[in-house]
């Protein structure tokens, strides 16, 4: 709900409360952004009454600061709580906005003009961004403030949207010029949001010492993405930033902040992305008067926009969350959102094939016959959707060459895509194939025609990624090249997926298509004719499965979710890697949103040793694929995959389209994914490293119906005898020698036997009290009770709600069934009645 009342405007979720008013001299202050504020009936009196509590009291400046103006002395913006920010006027912190006028000036004074509420949320211009659904009809409510620097006849206008179902908040704003001259925008950022310390302290502090505020970024590296990092602000600033050209695997831009106390499910957090794909930026500063401003938004360094007469410049929406139950409750509102307000589409609750991708089965080395061999025994164990990955084009044989040559190569593929697409067609199986429409190589025909369309500094030495180049998308006619012959090529086969690759970040960033005094533009056009070419593509290929890549999850955000569904999160899928990297990113979006592939072992990026169902139990976390070359599996190995997809099949609407909670995380990981209704979960234990004698282990689950009975159980596997060593000599009357043909052999007629979890409890016991599991091997023994939990092992549970009891009960019993799902007064049951069970 959004309301405004005289000078207070009010954005309310059913958890949160956002408020802010403007001020006699023009500025808005930040008011409040946390747990909710208002009672069952706040009425508008009480609305101001809490506002002016709210609202900072001062009366004279301080020191060498500014005063604003002569009639208010007492009014240092310097120590205000704003809304929005800008040099000139005695604001000294981090600026929302920077410009430079016509006269050289950079003196911004942005003062209120009015607030209205209107319906619904329109499309940006140029930009993606969140959507109200059919169920939110009659509550999409939008906020629009106008701004105005009367002195240079410019407007700003701040919009904000409320998503109830999430409890999120997004805001944009646009610049418009009204004036008769251009201005130069250097910066614009799309979230300001000024607060103390206090308002995130989740219990008492002391005064003696400020312990700060946690500022949590998501960073890493190619294989390496979304490690969490914690960061205590105390004073001066903190910066989460990419000018990589992309989101980046250096720094994703979803962050947090919260107070040093906050926990898993416990304290005071707020959480803040970006619908937006390129050059980013976030900091938390702290002020010397102990407050703190946070800014989002696209990153200034490098950029300059040139804003004519009547031209406007939209900014990225941002999305805010606050929760007051810890990271987790940041978690669930943020993946309630991408999945209900930025993904879109046919695929937007469309369980997801599992595939198996040719990259790290064949590379570049394959032929029609390789392929079509390979699946067949994606077939034979259960696989949808069979994926061509790069080198099927031009003269792909290694990946210098050939980028930008759309052309099916005919010695690889004599019959080209469409009798490939047509025979994996025939087997069952969808059919999907592998681009990289962004880039170019220098040895391709497209580059020897047109090295005038390559974001490159004419006649000066490039430096090269992955040796190619970036196509310059700020050119339109570029723009229109790829989309066009993206469609031939889409249209050219029965092509179910497209996995959209971006294998490089920029450099010498330059456009031969704008001019000098515009190529500070550069970096932003390019996104705006991006999201151009991709919002073309998928609404004339709407069946497709899209999924985006760039090398891994370099440019994993709401921006590039938009129009595809589901992003390649890493390039390494070491299990112990990835399990990590998936619990990064679970703090800001769903599992739906990221896709988990199941490979060989040694791992390629690694060279680590895995068992197959750990590498799986971690993929199944996510949409799930496979990329190894099933060819070389053993009988055995297949039937096991063949279970373990058959398994998925089986859960996959919970395991994409679940809520994820993150139990434990460090050397043992706990997971669960928990269906919407609650009636079904899975869940994960993974141990990286085995420690000695520690037999005891329990599982505690998240999200489920607190007086819900649920069954939960576990499937028993059986365990190579191999995997116990020179241990079989303890029961084999002759020595084997580990690794023998003999132990190979026995093998394949004696299997360890392994523990199988079965239990019927209360979602309190299971999320209070813990399942206790098996104990684990410890040295001393080992049978059919027994839990292997060597290095790098790990478990799936499942949890199932019993039937409820009573379908037809005698006339006078009375049971009463609760809203979380508990019973209640089931005193008269018919003697006998055990719970699960129906009367017949």
């Amino acid at each position: 709900m959004i309301r405004v009342v005289e000078n207070v405007c009010v954005l309310e979720t059913p958890h949160t409360t956002y408020m802010f008013k403007a001020l006699s001299t023009g500025q808005l202050e930040h008011l409040y952004y946390g747990a909710c504020l208002h009672t069952l009936e706040w009425t508008d009196e009480q609305i101001l009454r809490d506002a002016e509590a709210l609202s900072e009291k001062h009366e004279f400046p301080f020191g060498n600061s500014i005063s604003y103006d002569e009639a208010h002395p007492e009014a240092t913006l310097e120590d205000m709580r704003l809304e929005i920010s800008a040099y000139g006027k005695g604001d000294i912190r981090e600026p929302f906005i920077e410009l430079v006028h016509e006269d050289g000036s950079r003196t911004q004074d942005f003062l209120f003009e009015k607030a209205e509420v209107l319906d619904g949320k329109p499309e940006f211009k140029t930009l993606p961004g969140s959507y109200y659904t059919s169920e939110d009809e009659g509550m999409g409510q939008h906020l629009r403030v106008t701004l105005k620097d009367r002195n240079y006849g410019l407007t700003l206008e701040l919009n904000y949207w409320v998503y109830e179902d999430s409890d999120v908040i997004t805001r944009s704003d646009r610049l418009i010029n009204e004036s008769e001259t251009e201005v130069r925008l250097h910066r614009m950022m799309s979230c300001q949001i000024d607060f103390t310390g206090g308002e995130f302290a989740a219990g008492s502090r002391s005064s003696k010492a400020d312990s700060g505020v946690v500022f949590t970024t998501f960073n890493g590296a190619w294989a390496r993405e979304m490690g969490r990092h914690d960061t205590a602000v105390t004073a001066g600033k903190v910066v989460n930033s990419s000018v990589t050209g992309s989101s980046s695997s250096r720094a994703n831009p979803f962050v947090m902040i919260s107070d040093p106390g906050t926990s898993e499910t416990a304290g005071n957090c707020l959480g803040v992305n970006l619908i937006y794909s390129g050059n980013h930026y976030e900091s938390l500063e702290a002020s010397q008067m102990g407050k703190y401003r946070f800014t989002g938004g696209i990153n200034p360094a490098g950029f300059e926009f040139i804003i004519g007469p009547g031209e406007d410049f939209e900014a990225p929406e941002a999305v805010m969350a606050f929760s007051d139950r810890g990271f987790e409750g940041v978690s669930l509102s943020m993946q309630r959102f991408v999945r209900e307000h930025i993904v879109r589409g046919l695929w937007k609750h469309k369980e997801r094939p599992v595939l198996l991708n040719s990259w790290e089965a064949a590379y570049f080395k394959f032929d029609e016959r390789k392929l079509l061999r390979l699946a067949r025994a994606a077939k034979s164990v259960g696989i949808e959707l069979f994926v061509m990955d790069d080198g099927w084009f031009g003269e792909r044989n290694s990946d210098d060459r050939s980028l930008g040559d759309w052309n099916v190569n005919k010695k690889k593929l004599p019959g080209g895509l469409k009798r490939l697409a047509d025979r994996i067609h025939a087997m069952g199986m969808a059919f999907g194939i592998w681009v990289e429409p962004e880039m170019v190589n220098v040895k391709s025909d497209l580059y020897r025609s047109h090295s005038d369309w390559t974001m490159e500094i004419p006649g000066k030495p490039h430096s090269e990624g992955r040796h190619q180049r970036v196509l310059d998308l700020a050119n339109p006619e570029v723009a229109d090249w790829v989309i066009e012959t993206m469609s031939r090529l889409f249209s050219s086969a029965d092509i179910n997926y497209v996995k959209w690759d971006m294998n490089r970040i920029f450099s010498d960033v330059y456009s031969q298509y704008l001019p000098a005094d515009r190529q500070g533009e550069t970096a932003h056009r390019y996104m705006v004719s991006l999201y151009r070419i991709m919002k073309t593509l998928t609404e004339r290929f709407p069946k497709i499965l899209f999924e985006g890549c760039a090398a891994g999850g370099n440019r994993f955000d709401l921006g590039i979710l938009s129009y595809f569904p589901q992003i390649w999160a890493s390039d390494d899928t070491d299990p112990i890697e990835r399990a990590e990297i998936q619990e990064g990113y679970s703090y800001g979006y769903p599992m739906s949103a990221l896709t988990a592939h199941v490979s060989a072992s040694p791992n390629h990026q690694t060279l680590r040793k895995t068992p197959l169902d750990t590498r799986f139990d971690v993929a199944a976390f996510g949409v799930l694929g496979y990329e190894l070359n099933l060819t070389d599996l053993t009988r055995k190995e297949l039937e096991a995959v063949k279970g373990q997809i058959a398994q998925y099949k089986k859960w996959r609407s919970v395991l994409q389209g679940g809520d994820f909670y993150r139990v434990e995380t460090g050397n043992v990981h706990q997971w669960t994914c928990v269906a919407p209704d609650k009636q079904k979960a899975v869940g994960l234990i993974l141990s990286e490293l085995a420690r000695p004698n520690q037999p005891y282990g329990e599982f505690r689950a998240r999200g489920l119906k607190l007086h819900a009975r649920y069954h939960f159980y576990s499937y028993e596997e059986k365990r190579d005898i191999r995997d116990f060593g020179d241990l079989v000599n303890t029961a084999s009357p002759v020595h084997v020698r580990p690794g023998s043909a003999l132990h190979g052999a026995i093998a394949k007629f004696v299997e360890m036997p392994g523990e199988h979890e079965d239990a019927y409890a209360s979602g309190a016991v299971l999320m209070n009290g813990g399942i206790k599991l098996s104990p684990a091997y410890a040295g001393t023994g080992y049978n059919d009770k027994t839990r292997y939990f060597a290095d790098f092992s790990s478990r799936l549970y499942f949890m199932e709600t019993e039937e409820k009891i009573v379908r037809k009960a005698l006339p006078d019993l009375k049971i009463k069934l609760m809203e979380d799902g508990s019973e209640a007064d089931a005193e008269d049951a018919p003697a006998g009645l055990k719970a699960g069970e129906e009367e017949e």
